[in-house]
């Protein structure tokens, strides 16, 4: 059976960084406080999902959810587990219609950042040699974005004993990685077919 749960993001978190990031992240666990943990190499990783603060943005994801529970789709969804949706300017992706159900919970970036980054500086994760924070972005930010919410994380926590030393973005076709301490930001692309391997082993784990 599928399993799709509240650690759904979590395994997929850790899926896709071992399969694009390599061996330095091949034996995180699923835990909690943070969600990924590498006790032996002091790794603690924190997943989270967040949405733009826009309007018409919270307004099409309600839309999505809603028509996630339509007749068609759910028959859709019976054949094949997976729904049709489009993210970002004429790119299509298969995203599971469950997957909503958690969408419908993030928050924007900014709160999320500010929350995490809090929460890091004040012990809550624990105390690691590396942390990071993994966010899942319902729309594809732009460069600027990416680079402002790099430069934001940085801001927010420079007078922090424990912080972030990495900002994951994952957006559905697209991992970023922002490295905090070096400024450096690197983009790997996920194709679809690794996106829906990505996906259904996160549902299976």
């Amino acid at each position: 059976m599928p399993k799709y749960d509240t650690c759904f993001f979590e395994r997929y978190a850790q899926i896709s960084l071992e399969t694009i990031l390599g061996a330095r992240y091949a034996h995180l666990i699923n835990e909690d406080r943070p969600d990924l943990q590498d006790i032996s190499q002091s790794i603690g990783i924190e997943v989270t999902r967040a949405i733009r603060e826009d309007k018409n943005v919270a307004q099409s994801l309600v839309d999505e959810i809603k028509q996630a529970g339509t007749k068609a789709q759910q028959t859709d969804e019976k054949q094949s587990g997976f729904q049709h949706y489009t993210f970002g300017l004429n790119k299509k992706y298969f995203i599971g219609s469950l997957e909503y159900d958690y969408w419908r919970l993030a928050l924007p970036l900014q709160r999320i950042l500010i929350s995490k980054i809090e929460k890091v500086g004040k012990g809550f994760y624990g105390n690691f040699q590396e942390f990071g924070l993994y966010v899942f972005s319902k729309d594809d930010l732009s460069p600027d974005e990416i680079r402002t919410a790099m430069h934001y994380t940085m801001d927010l926590q420079q007078n922090q004993a424990l912080r972030y030393q990495k900002l994951f973005i994952s957006q559905i076709q697209e991992l970023i990685v922002c490295d905090l301490e070096t400024k450096e930001i690197q983009s790997f692309a996920i194709p679809f077919i690794q996106a829906h391997q990505f996906y259904e082993r996160a549902l299976r784990t």
